[in-house]
């Protein structure tokens, strides 16, 4: 039996395979710990295959008393505005192995309504 985090490291290996981010439509990476979320715009043909974070925003930097899943939706939205600002409209989301459901599901869907396409 494996644990929870060998299996989402195994769902993200398997995902990561496929899904693949460019300079015209980079890959949204999201990142969720217990307390925080974490999202990127990376652009994985850069730097011989290494990739280049294009735009990052945490809810560590927001001081706001909210829930986990209300911080999710700001982040959501505050990616959007800037990747719209750095000139892009188009990604490719990757939910980094975890479920799409709670705050990553509230991030992405905060994302498109501000503006990101999918």
């Amino acid at each position: 039996m494996i644990d929870k985090t060998a299996r989402r490291l195994k769902i993200k290996a398997g995902v990561r395979s496929k899904v693949k981010g460019t300079s015209s439509r980079p890959r949204l990476s999201v990142f969720r710990s217990n307390s925080q979320i974490y999202a990127q715009l990376i652009d994985d043909t850069a730097k011989e295959g290494n990739g280049t974070t294009i735009v990052s925003e945490s809810s560590e930097s927001i001081k706001d008393k909210m829930t986990k899943t209300e911080k999710s939706a700001k982040v959501g939205e505050s990616i959007a505005k800037k990747a719209i600002a750095a000139g892009i409209d188009t990604v490719v989301f990757d939910r980094n192995g975890y479920i799409y459901h709670g705050r990553v599901k509230e991030l992405a869907e905060a994302a498109r309504k501000a503006g990101l396409k999918f």
